[in-house]
């Protein structure tokens, strides 16, 4: 046992360095685990979160569709809110030196331009454009019983795998 959770550690200090050697963020640092009871408030706030996506028309592919057409200011509104929101959230957890309900350090790295960027948000944005729905009110959607945004979901994970076996070689 105690030699699986040692590669566990060694793979995951490998993929850390993989993520410094290639320019990629976003790695889970987090040094304690937490346990099933613990995440089972991750489950309600993400209940809550899809209610509110339901509520709001944010997962109507009626609302997504008239934002792609300029038709409606509705789902500008949302996405600009919750960037204003996200930005006041990143200076006060900097600027207070927030911590995690665990007692850890917030660790948020400096994010770089690059013009893969351009490139991937085109992409996202073809793709959220043609299906309606980017990944957030995914599980939303199936939720509601859209049962054909599965088809979706499961093009996500394939493109997220898809992006981890070739993301060593593209140009970040």
């Amino acid at each position: 046992m105690e030699k699986i959770h040692q590669s566990l550690e060694e793979s995951a200090d490998r993929d850390f360095d993989n993520i410094k050697i290639d320019g990629c963020d976003g790695a889970n640092r987090q040094q304690s685990a937490e346990g099933f009871t613990a995440n089972l408030k991750y489950l309600v706030v993400g209940i809550i979160f899809g209610i509110v996506f339901l509520k709001a028309e944010i997962i109507s592919w009626f609302r997504i569709q008239e934002m792609f057409r300029l038709d409606s200011f509705h789902m500008y509104g949302v996405i600009g809110s919750a960037v204003v929101v996200g930005l006041v959230s990143i200076w006060l957890i900097k600027k207070f030196n927030i911590k995690t309900l665990s007692g850890e350090m917030v660790s948020i790295a400096d994010k770089t331009f690059d013009k893969g960027q351009i490139y991937g948000g085109v992409l996202f944005g073809t793709g959220w454009a043609i299906t309606g729905a980017c990944p957030g009110p995914l599980f939303a959607q199936i939720g509601a019983g859209y049962l054909a945004v599965s088809i979706t979901l499961l093009s996500a994970i394939a493109g997220t795998w898809i992006y981890g076996l070739v993301r060593a070689r593209l140009p970040h």
